[in-house]
């Protein structure tokens, strides 16, 4: 992406002389001068001290993260990284938007259609339409200030919907809904010829994104004459960006091909008679926000960025340019298992999105994937918005992370991949033309699979579910939710799928499976690794009984162990204690340690970095558990 920066204001960086601080009064006036070359000397020592000895020069890339598809992050950051990044992020409510799309103070005040803060959107899509209009009248009530309505075969009924908003003020809460042309009928029947409707309500039209969940093409040729007969201060369509976030898409992939269906949708909006800026005020943008606070923050900054710059070479006014964005917290993160930490998730998710900027948020009540959710799951969620708005004032200040090196960074590195996924679209002639060929589909696998890798190995913790389980939990009852997405296209996953089926195996088990830790000496000395075998067996449904040696086996009901203790012991004994578990019945045998150990005896090695999800398969095979059907990856023990 090639925007064009502006030039800086001579003396824009200087520190005026009656604000700089006195030697004598600064708090690292103590301590001697640092510099990255120190930094560096300080942290190879650590690494070395870790066992690292080839180290990347510079040391820090041995630290760097990735946090989408050719997009990583570094440990450290100074006003060095800062020096080639673009001087033109302006200012909130001024192109290129970068640090917002409004301008003034969010605390108490309302811009535009916004209200102050950002707008609470709450998701409803209960078939039952006396429940459904109880649970809005609640959250109208109580905190939240639009509504999302599903309509369709498993949601909300389509011919309901009068009934089911008989009892909501339309010209207080705006009104957005989901279910095609359908649904934007419905709205459009409802509320006729009024003009007196609250500003930000949605027909939520997406035919690019039906067509990337369903794999079937739609057409785009009545889009213009929908706009025309849209209330004015509403939208006509969203660009649904979770449809690609949902199938494994990073931040990248999700801003690269919104950013097309954008450009679609201003095509097919242009040729039906519309000018550009009527355009750009038909569209709103929808985009998931992770418990990654900080690529979510930047994504969102830099969604803004791109879009601007399109909206620049289309010709748009500077004041078309300000895109709406809604964003919703991620499916992807969300657990069935211990879902209550769901709401730590949603709740990152949703501070994320407040300081990236987002105009609307909505936040996913922590029993989403369990089924439909109950009151109290729908408290917490709009509860979650009003503490963060209304208690830790997050709403008064506008780009709070704006200025800082990392999330600049971040930001521009976003944009500058996004810009050049979102350039291969258009060569591709396009995102229906990229989604038939799948050009989409490829490179959302791909990131997917990466993502797997590091899910599999627990270098990305999932807590409750690949770290820190609780077996003997018990689920909260939700009624079953109908599959309201279409199928045949991209794919829907979650980042706890795979350790959530080996969890339901387990727990179908008519005795729970085991794994029996055979602790070497004191606790001292073998508490970390029985800790963290433990911590990894039961991330697969398996207990994990205890004991000195190989004296516990007999009493714990199962013929899988695994050696827990340090290296020294290991050197001493752990062969020795390998033949005495085989010897008691054990017919497969562990250990938590590295396979440069060598231990003889051991059928395979736990340990951090390992592929917990192949050591979990396997150990359900020698335990006697079934497959369950589809489930034939392949397994590699290390012996």
């Amino acid at each position: 992406m090639n925007a064009t920066p502006q030039p800086a204001t001579p003396g824009d960086d200087e520190v005026p002389a009656e604000h700089e601080v006195p030697d004598e009064l600064s708090l690292a006036a103590g301590f001697p001068p640092a510099s990255r070359e120190r930094w560096r000397e300080l942290v190879t020592g650590v690494l070395r001290k870790a066992g690292r000895e080839e180290l990347p020069d510079p040391v820090e890339d041995a630290l760097r993260r990735t946090v989408a598809t050719g997009v990583s992050v570094a440990p450290l950051y100074t006003a060095e990284d800062a020096g080639d990044l673009p001087t033109a992020v302006g200012v909130p409510g001024l192109p290129p938007f970068v640090r917002g799309s409004r301008a003034g103070s969010g605390g108490g005040t309302t811009a535009g259609d916004v209200p102050a803060g950002w707008d609470v959107r709450q998701r409803h899509a209960h078939p039952d339409v006396a429940v459904t209009r109880e649970a809005i009248a609640a959250d109208l009530e109580n905190g939240v200030t639009s509504l999302w309505l599903v309509l369709g075969e498993g949601a909300v009924p389509v011919d309901a919907l009068g009934d089911v908003l008989s009892d909501v003020y339309l010209d207080l809460a705006p009104v957005s809904v989901s279910g095609g042309l359908p649904a934007a009928e419905a709205l459009l029947s409802l509320v006729g010829d009024r003009t007196d409707l609250a500003p930000g309500g949605s027909l939520g039209l997406d035919p690019l994104g039906v067509h990337a969940a369903s794999g079937e093409e739609q057409d785009l040729a009545g889009l213009a004459d929908l706009v025309r007969r849209t209330p004015a201060g509403w939208r006509t369509v969203v660009v649904d960006a979770t449809v690609y976030a949902d199938a494994g898409a990073t931040a990248v992939e999700e801003l690269g091909c919104a950013l097309a269906a954008g450009v679609a949708y201003l095509r097919a909006l242009t040729d039906g008679g519309l000018s550009v800026d009527e355009a750009c005020a038909a569209l709103e943008f929808r985009w998931s926000a992770s418990a990654d606070q900080f690529t979510t923050i930047a994504g969102l900054r830099a969604a803004r960025r791109l879009w601007d710059r399109v909206g620049e070479v289309s010709g748009a006014s500077a004041d078309a340019r300000a895109v709406r964005q809604h964003a919703v917290t991620s499916s992807v993160m969300t657990t069935r298992r211990d879902p209550w930490v769901n709401m730590l998730r949603t709740t990152v998710a949703c501070f994320a999105a407040g300081v990236g900027g987002a105009d609307v948020v909505t936040v996913q009540p922590f029993d989403a994937a369990l089924g439909l959710p109950d009151a109290f799951s729908r408290r917490i969620a709009r509860n979650t918005q009003s503490l963060l708005v209304e208690e830790a004032s997050l709403a008064r200040v506008l780009d709070p992370a704006g200025g800082s090196w990392y999330v600049e960074s971040l930001t521009e590195s976003l944009a500058q991949a996004a810009w050049a996924w979102f350039t291969e679209i258009e060569r591709a002639g396009g995102l229906a033309a990229a989604l038939s060929s799948g050009l989409v589909r490829d490179r959302l696998a791909s990131a997917w699979d990466e993502r797997s890798r590091r899910l599999a190995k627990r270098s990305e913790a999932i807590t409750g579910v690949s770290e820190f389980p609780h077996l003997a939990e018990k689920l909260p009852e939700r009624q079953p939710a109908a599959d309201l997405h279409p199928t045949g296209g991209l794919p829907r996953v979650r980042a706890a799928q795979e350790y959530e089926q080996l969890r339901d195996r387990a727990d179908a088990a008519p005795t729970r499976p085991r794994v029996y830790l055979a602790t070497i000496g004191p606790v001292a000395r073998h508490t970390a690794r029985a800790t963290f075998a433990g911590n990894l067996f039961q991330a697969g449904g398996l207990e994990t009984p205890a004991g000195d040696g190989a004296s516990g086996l007999a009493g714990a009901g199962t013929t899988v162990a695994c050696i827990c203790g340090t290296d020294g012991d290991y050197a001493e004994s752990a062969a020795a204690l390998a033949a005495e578990l085989r010897a008691a019945g054990a017919t497969h045998v562990w250990l938590a340690g590295r396979p440069s150990l060598g231990v003889d005896g051991v059928d395979g090695y736990v340990y951090a970095g390992c592929d917990a999800l192949d050591v979990l398969r396997t150990v359900h095979d020698q335990v006697g558990l079934d497959r369950a059907e589809g489930d034939d990856q392949q397994v590699e023990v290390r012996a």
